[in-house]
């Protein structure tokens, strides 16, 4: 008499512990992001008119700045000669 174990088991608990973790570390980067959008435009409304008008924003457009981060709305590329 022989007897076959499956591992149908262990597969889907692997599966679903990789799937719980990946889970895990996408809200903890959702939650990074917002923790820094919210210190980029706090550090960005601290700043005068002045100072705004130096990095070629306004304070109207500190919202838009901040959640389009990696958009240069300048099209400006840096450490390309044009």
């Amino acid at each position: 008499m022989s007897t076959t174990y499956s591992t149908t088991w262990l597969e889907r608990t692997s599966a679903s512990k990789r799937y719980a973790s990946s889970l895990i570390w996408r809200y903890w980067d959702a939650f990074q992001e917002r923790r820094d959008r919210r210190k980029l435009r706090s550090a960005l409304s601290d700043l005068s008119d002045r100072e705004l008008m130096d990095i070629g924003t306004t304070r109207g457009e500190i919202d838009y700045v901040v959640s389009n981060r990696g958009i240069d709305p300048r099209n400006i590329q840096s450490g390309k000669i044009l």
